[in-house]
């Protein structure tokens, strides 16, 4: 691809993410997901896109832990580190759920950031391309959409994805219907920040939650044994 081809196409990337992100504003309360059971991991279906939940190792568990995030939000980046570190001790006991939950109105480049997560989960690569946007989360967080869409595109070719095929993901309905639905289970569930975590339909409190960020899983870890054994 040319030069002039390549700024072309970086400019309708961002002009169709941007069209997106004001979409998902307005819509994403208009998904009827009242008969969706919110606390289990969810199949694909046309509602999300025909995209399933992001589940890490596609672990099926009794113990379901999700969690609402926003790739932009400073606290979710916090908690990463600790959601690593739990996600390797328990291994495939638990199932672990990541869904969408961009606060477009104050983290303007965390839609496109849940795109590119899904773009590259398209391919098989959604958790590695999770891991690289919230450790470099301050390369992104203020960048320009072309910026932005160079970023991504950069860590796309880090992880061996298709570079056509990621971008034209990433400004998929599919994609976008899939950040749309995870943002309606979040509505369902009355999550109102990020991150909220959801163990098997409980909300954990945010004294337990700021564990993942604090380095202290003390509390986690005793609801998670005390699930695994029922």
């Amino acid at each position: 691809m040319s030069k002039t081809a390549w700024i072309i196409f970086t400019a309708i990337v961002v002009l169709l993410l941007g069209g997106l992100v004001l979409y998902s504003r307005s819509t994403s309360t208009q998904i009827d997901v009242s008969s969706v059971d919110a606390n289990v991991v969810q199949a694909a279906s046309e509602q999300s896109g025909n995209i399933g939940d992001r589940v890490f190792n596609n672990t099926e568990s009794k113990v379901v832990l999700i969690e609402y995030g926003d790739f932009e939000c400073p606290g979710c980046a916090s908690a990463h580190p600790g959601v690593k570190t739990l996600l390797a001790e328990y291994g495939d006991r638990i199932s672990f759920v990541f869904r969408n939950f961009p606060l477009t109105s104050i983290h303007p480049n965390a839609r496109a950031a849940a795109a590119a997560a899904e773009a590259a989960g398209q391919q098989d690569k959604y958790w590695e391309m999770h891991d690289l946007i919230y450790e470099n989360q301050n390369a992104w967080k203020t960048a320009s959409g072309t910026e932005r869409t160079d970023i991504f595109t950069s860590y796309a070719e880090q992880i061996g994805l298709n570079i056509d095929t990621f971008t034209a993901d990433i400004a998929s309905s599919a994609v976008n219907q899939k950040v749309l639905f995870d943002q309606a289970l979040g509505n369902k569930q009355a999550v109102d920040s990020t991150p909220t975590f959801i163990l098997n339909g409980e909300k954990l409190s945010s004294a337990v939650s700021a564990g993942f960020s604090n380095g202290d899983l003390t509390e986690i870890k005793k609801l998670l044994d005390a699930a695994l054994a029922e």
